[in-house]
């Protein structure tokens, strides 16, 4: 993160939109469309700041459906074709979100903030708009440091679960963490009275079914090796579960992982590389904003995690970003 001056200004900026927002009527908070913890922990924990404020989103994931009913937080889930918005919204927060795409549907015409961490950005903003961009490991680390800041009292003990939560799952529990991201963990810990073992476990306490139990095992059997030019990247398929069944692949010692989907027509890449790949020269954000600017669609993401997705064929698909992943030089990487 920045230092000091950047981010108080940064806040301040934010919350001067925020307030001016919120004086003239109801202001969306709305999430990336995969529903992970990050968005929607972000976008409730924001909005708890103010009445006037509502998350809503297109989908909520396994864990972030089971904090939100858990602790019945305020959620709206909208349709994939959802385009009737209230006429007196004042204005829309997008929340982890790199691109209107990600959004799953088609935005107000209202003034846009945008909030996110992510390596890439295909927004494209007017003169009354706001973006704030932090290099952080996850958006709940930019709504936890504005919350102490300007809005101390929102930071109840379910809120701080669900920007914890955000927290714990983007940097994989931890393993993609930096400095800051354990200082705010520390911050969310102690405002929240968490006992961090027994919300751990509450978090890891979700069996699969068996039959998504028996689609992560076809996903793992199915896995093979290919080289890319100084690059071995193992790639499979899945037709559900693609992020659980990259995250697995990611630990067996090969520089990238690639998992494809295609589903309705469209194909989906999910594409995952361990720190030891990012720091010798790979970034998947920036591969898949390659891939996409090659075939089309919409890609971007983290250094170590990313996506795309589009109507390209998947044999396609996966070859361009095999082929992107080659043109990457092999960097010398210190002791």
């Amino acid at each position: 993160m920045k230092d000091e001056p950047f981010v108080s200004n940064d806040l301040q900026r934010l919350h001067e939109w925020l307030f001016s927002a919120v004086s003239k009527g109801p202001v969306a908070v709305i999430t990336g469309k995969n529903g992970d913890m990050d968005t929607v922990g972000s976008a409730v924990a924001l909005a708890a700041s103010h009445p006037h404020m509502m998350a809503c989103g297109l989908h909520l994931g396994r864990l972030a459906k089971q904090l939100v009913e858990q602790h019945r937080a305020p959620f709206r889930k909208l349709a994939e074709n959802h385009a009737a918005w209230p006429n007196g919204l004042a204005a829309a927060v997008v929340v982890d979100a790199a691109s209107p795409d990600q959004v799953g549907f088609p935005m107000p015409d209202v003034p846009l903030c945008i909030i996110d961490h992510h390596a890439t950005d295909a927004w494209v903003l007017g003169e009354h708009d706001l973006a704030l961009k932090w290099d952080v490991r996850s958006t709940t680390e930019v709504i936890s440091h504005y919350l102490e800041r300007h809005v101390p009292q929102a930071l109840t003990p379910p809120v701080c679960e669900f920007l914890l939560a955000g927290l714990v799952t983007d940097t994989g529990r931890f393993r993609h963490a930096d400095g800051g991201a354990f200082r705010a963990a520390a911050l969310l810990v102690e405002r929240g009275h968490i006992d961090y073992q027994a919300f751990i476990e509450s978090l890891e306490d979700q069996s699969p079914s068996p039959s998504d139990r028996g689609a992560i095992l076809r996903g793992l059997q199915r896995a093979d090796a290919t080289e890319a030019g100084p690059w071995t990247v193992l790639r499979t398929t899945a037709g559900t579960l693609e992020g659980k069944v990259a995250g697995l692949l990611n630990g067996l010692g090969a520089d990238a992982v690639v998992v494809t989907r295609h589903r309705h027509g469209e194909t989906r890449l999910t594409v995952r590389a361990p720190r030891s790949s990012v720091l010798a020269g790979l970034h998947m954000g920036a591969i898949m904003e390659r891939v996409a600017q090659s075939i089309g669609g919409e890609g971007g993401g983290h250094d170590g995690a990313a996506g795309w997705a589009g109507d390209a064929d998947p044999i396609a698909a996966e070859t361009a970003f095999l082929d992107a992943v080659a043109r990457v030089k092999r960097q010398e990487v210190g002791p």
